[in-house]
């Protein structure tokens, strides 16, 4: 009984021992090729490189520098390409483990069998580093096989066009249709700018103030109660006239102020000038005085107010006539 317990107790101490000690991480070589074919050519991209399992996350893997030709005709690019293939723990309490792939890009540009250099990578435990050495690869480089048999020299084919989609096209004739929106847009808002801003043609002073007064044509404004209405917008039509025609400033003024300014001015007939004053009074009674006038004296007022424009209008342009000759 005593020799089976004792047995048994060191087959747990030792399995205690095992499990305490470290794992050297375990490893080997591989070559992995990048592109998907069959074969190796020349100038394809190979993966060189080596895998270690088991190495604790308490450790650390240092990698030699290799970069430069390993040949004539092979080339290895720069760089360690380094990757955690899978993480995991012996137990719970137990600490963790990787596997590890670290990798170098290879690149031949020439047929033939190929010695690779031998890799190594140094485990770090603190003061204590290890050396891991891996046994060197071969690789075989060929070219594209040629069968001579039924080979036929071909010319050089023409760059390959691509046919235009509407997808590519759309953004850049949407982007267009929006510009020329814009640009019209800009267009009519500098043409309506311009038209708003722009000098109104003034028109003669005759056919401004016969205008005005054409719209009191008729017997309509004779009612007692549009006489002051009718009588207001001639004589207003006719101040316009005076201050255009003759610089006399009839709209500030009273009805003897714009007559005595006018007594003074060329190609305004005497009896002319009476008959106007007469109506101007008349229209400051119906205006302020409540005064109603006849029908007689209403169908006056437009004939002469007419007759004052048209008169004073030719003798101007008979005294332009006059200074020309």
């Amino acid at each position: 009984m005593r020799k089976k317990i004792l047995v048994i107790a060191a087959f747990l101490t030792g399995l205690a021992v095992t499990l305490s000690a470290d794992v050297i991480p375990k490893g080997e070589t591989h070559i992995r090729q990048l592109t998907k074919r069959d074969s190796i050519l020349i100038a394809d991209r190979l993966a060189y490189g080596f895998t270690l399992t088991e190495v604790p996350d308490s450790e650390k893997v240092a990698l030699p520098v290799l970069e430069g030709d390993l040949g004539e005709n092979l080339l290895m690019l720069p760089g360690w390409q380094v990757d955690t293939l899978k993480t995991y723990k012996a137990r719970r309490d137990a600490p963790v483990r990787r596997d590890i792939r670290a990798e170098i890009l290879l690149q031949a540009f020439d047929s033939g069998t190929y010695r690779l250099p031998p890799l190594s990578a140094a485990r770090i435990r603190g003061e204590v580093i290890d050396t891991l050495v891996f046994v060197p690869s071969t690789i075989r480089v060929e070219t594209m096989p040629i069968d001579t048999a039924t080979f036929v020299m071909n010319d050089i084919k023409g760059q390959m066009t691509i046919p235009v989609t509407f997808r590519e096209i759309a953004p850049w004739l949407f982007g267009g249709l929006v510009l020329a929106a814009l640009v019209a847009l800009a267009v009519i808002l500098i043409v309506r700018h311009r038209r708003k801003t722009a000098p109104k043609e003034e028109e003669p002073a005759h056919i401004v103030a016969l205008r005005k007064l054409d719209a009191y044509r008729g017997d309509k404004f004779w009612e007692p109660e549009k006489q002051k209405l009718f009588y207001s917008g001639v004589t207003d039509a006719l101040r316009e006239y005076i201050l255009a025609r003759f610089g006399v400033s009839a709209l500030e003024m009273t009805t003897a102020e714009i007559f005595k300014e006018l007594e003074g001015k060329e190609g305004i007939p005497e009896e002319l000038r009476g008959e106007l004053k007469d109506l101007f009074e008349r229209a400051d009674y119906v205006k302020f005085a409540k005064f109603t006038a006849t029908r007689e004296e209403n169908a006056s007022v437009l004939p002469l107010a007419v007759n004052f424009v048209t008169s004073t209008y030719q003798a101007e342009v008979e005294k332009e006539v006059d200074d020309v000759l």
